[in-house]
């Protein structure tokens, strides 16, 4: 299988993205989870994942989102949680084997299920969309500790794990798995972001999901 690189995926991200600023929050946040994905990988048990792979796939996953902004600029927040399904849509389109389309519709929340969908009344067609691979669920765990909400944030795991409660305890009880299968990323040191480190300090963590899931700072639901 054929995986880009990141200039090849940075013009993916060009020419799907309505404005200059939807580039730079969807792009940049991709970034960001991939550098957190990479700073887990360094762990000798992670040894054997595909990094490559990884590494698309973090930058892949929001592609769907440049899908939801309107004519007036405005990102639809009511239907964000289908912008997984979007960007497997977009790279369907574009012609990438569904490994790679995976990680887009595959990585919400913790995972979505059928029961979760039917039980919310989800825009989204019944479907199990959990992450499978190792590296399927490590672009969707390394996803949960950046937000694109204004303002951005970076969450600890503690945080996330008080954030995805509200779900349920079986979201809660899925995270603490992840947090088992692949430890707590470095969030008092640097992630490096592309070329360029992103301070990722906990004292700068804006947890602006606090205020509640239908605001307009907070995240909607399942938002990463």
């Amino acid at each position: 299988m054929r995986i880009p690189g990141p200039a090849e995926i940075r013009a993916l991200h060009e020419k799907y993205a309505p404005t200059t600023e939807a580039f730079a929050l969807v792009h940049r946040h991709c970034e960001i989870v991939w550098g957190i994905a990479e700073q887990l990988l360094s762990a000798p048990h992670l040894a054997h994942l595909d990094a490559e792979l990884v590494r698309a796939g973090c930058l892949l996953h929001d592609i769907g989102v440049y899908r939801l902004y309107g004519a007036d600029g405005r990102l639809d927040h009511r239907n964000y949680i289908r912008h997984g399904l979007l960007g497997h849509e977009i790279l369907e389109a574009e012609g990438f084997p569904e490994a790679l389309r995976r990680f887009c519709s595959h990585h919400t929340g913790v995972g979505l299920t059928r029961q979760d969908i039917v039980s919310q009344g989800l825009p989204l067609p019944p479907a199990d969309y959990v992450a499978v691979t190792e590296e399927e669920r490590l672009v969707m765990y390394a996803d949960k500790f950046h937000t694109k909400s204004r303002p951005s944030a970076f969450l600890s795991p503690d945080e996330y794990a008080t954030y995805v409660r509200r779900f349920g305890e079986d979201k809660v009880a899925a995270f603490e798995a992840l947090r088992t299968e692949f430890g707590d990323p470095d969030l008092d040191g640097s992630v490096p972001c592309g070329s360029v480190a992103a301070d990722v300090r906990t004292a700068h963590v804006k947890a602006a999901w606090k205020s509640g899931p239908n605001t307009a700072k907070g995240p909607s639901r399942h938002v990463r």
